[in-house]
């Protein structure tokens, strides 16, 4: 059935990113819908960002769009050298190889609820704006700019 049983949907919560780049993400919570319904070209997931929490360091992709639209509370949404704040209803599109760097911030005291929406590009290549960091998708491992790994990856 194409229903997907939202509640059954196992959470996420924190991100994959190697200690300390890990700790501004801690909180957040992450439902891979897209997964849940056996979507293969492109992925969404239901976020929860709690206050004080950022979405993802500040990055950009290489080969993939990326798309969020805003539900629940409100956001601030940094680039290079902008920030936007998002409500509800509010969306923002993030077009590849771009450059601009983006990420966003819980400044609020209220839980702010969002789906994400990305293409799943096998040659992507995610790189942190703000940090020495990067992954690509071809094998998920964070490794510094110059591709050397960080331990543990």
């Amino acid at each position: 059935m194409p229903k997907i049983d939202v509640s059954a949907v196992p959470e996420r919560k924190g991100c994959p990113y190697p200690k300390p780049f890990d700790a501004p993400c801690a909180e957040r919570v992450r439902q891979r819908l897209g997964d849940a319904g056996g979507l293969k070209d492109f992925g969404v997931n239901l976020m929860h960002l709690p206050p004080g929490n950022w979405s993802s360091q500040r990055h950009w992709h290489s080969h993939e769009d990326e798309f969020v639209y805003v539900l629940e509370g409100e956001l601030t949404l940094v680039e290079d050298g902008a920030e936007t704040v998002l409500r509800a209803g509010d969306c923002a599109a993030f077009a590849k190889g771009s450059g601009n760097g983006h990420h966003m911030i819980n400044e609020s005291d209220a839980m702010a609820v969002y789906l994400e929406v990305g293409s799943r590009q096998m040659a992507d290549l995610t790189t942190c704006s703000d940090i020495d960091m990067m992954s690509a998708n071809s094998d998920g491992r964070f490794t510094h700019k110059d591709g050397t790994p960080y331990p543990g990856q």
